[in-house]
């Protein structure tokens, strides 16, 4: 009889372990630790991590209780500190990839401290602008949630939870505001999906699935284009647009094997024809000029404040795009031609193209 209990305990254990969508499982980051280990590419991708891995062993977490830069200029003291303060994100992400590199439990323990200070002062918005500035933070801590002791996890889930629900109810995604159908919403989505995959929640499933395929229906048209960059009349707002719903698609495929990068919309777009629109742009075969017919304010201002990029006329450059193709690349590795063209290296490779080359999840 007591074999049997502890049958049933281990069973339960097994169940409750589930593995991970947002970031890499375990047999990913075994794919990762050799390619690592023996692949001087990949180790050149990975040395700035680990730097700053180790820098930040060193450091102090530095939250803060409401995140603040959506429609703020640069140079703006409350942008500059919340800048400064999700800089914490980018610190976590490489703890947690030090510590599944080497298993070296300081990492880890670092990695818990940020999450437990954050967890601890942040407070959430509806604001997706804001909100995504944790996108790094919710990957991290879905490479480590598993090993984290079970005190704190409820903490930093809880935490977690109170963001997603918070974007769930967001007022800009109500109603006619044009943040519910541009990249405000597309940023919303992704936040709320890897926040459901990272806590296993499948509260949010239906909300994901509906409020994914209205976007897509909205914000992407036939020929390639999307809403922002209509309205923005640049591909640093095709970009922005199309990053965060790919990498929701990336998380929704992970988790269900349902394949939303090639999904039609009702007049016929995908994300996929969006992304191929920008070729010709990536290649120099077309130039695109940047800001000249923005219907948006916002965009005059910074250009006027002298923030670089934002000046009507200034040409939209490939490096600009790279994340993009890296993203596609998930779900197609012919982008990785387009991303080294554009590179004009033949053997370039960033860690969003290694990640891709270290899953093993994909249906």
């Amino acid at each position: 009889m007591k074999k049997f209990f502890c049958f049933l305990a281990f069973i339960a254990a097994t169940i409750s372990v589930k593995a991970q969508i947002a970031s890499l499982d375990k047999k990913e980051v075994a794919l990762m630790r050799k390619a690592i280990s023996k692949d001087t590419k990949y180790q050149k991708v990975f040395e700035g991590y680990q730097r700053t891995a180790d820098q930040s062993l060193n450091e102090t977490p530095n939250p803060i209780e409401t995140i603040l830069s959506q429609g703020l200029l640069a140079g703006d003291p409350r942008k500059t500190a919340s800048l400064k303060a999700v800089e914490d994100a980018g610190k976590v992400y490489a703890l947690t990839l030090a510590y599944k590199m080497s298993e070296k439990t300081k990492y880890l323990a670092k990695a818990t401290e940020f999450f437990i200070v954050w967890a601890k002062v942040n407070k959430a918005t509806d604001d997706p602008i804001n909100q995504t500035k944790l996108e790094d933070m919710v990957t991290a801590y879905d490479l480590v949630r598993d090993d984290i002791k079970p005190d704190d996890r409820d903490l930093i889930d809880g935490w977690l939870r109170s963001i997603a629900d918070a974007l769930v109810n967001s007022k800009y995604a109500k109603g006619n505001r044009g943040t519910a159908i541009n990249n405000w919403n597309s940023h919303r989505i992704k936040m709320i999906t890897l926040i459901a995959y990272t806590l296993h929640d499948s509260k949010y499933d239906s909300t994901i699935v509906t409020e994914l395929e209205k976007q897509l229906n909205v914000n992407l048209n036939p020929d390639g284009t999307t809403h922002d960059l209509v309205e923005r009349d640049a591909f640093h707002y095709q970009t922005y647009d199309i990053e965060p719903l790919i990498s929701a698609c990336i998380a929704i495929y992970r988790a269900t094997g349902k394949n939303y990068f090639t999904w039609k919309t009702a007049n016929g777009a995908t994300i996929k024809n969006c992304v191929d629109y920008m070729t010709p742009f990536m290649t120099g075969e077309k130039t695109h000029p940047e800001f000249v017919k923005s219907t948006v304010p916002f965009d005059k201002k910074r250009a006027e404040n002298g923030e670089k990029g934002y000046a009507p006329g200034t040409l939209f450059e490939p490096k600009n795009g790279i994340y993009t193709f890296s993203l596609a690349a998930y779900f197609d590795k012919g982008y990785n031609k387009v991303i080294r063209r554009a590179m004009h290296n033949d053997d370039y490779l960033n860690w969003r193209m290694a990640l891709n080359e270290f899953t093993t999840t994909k249906r």
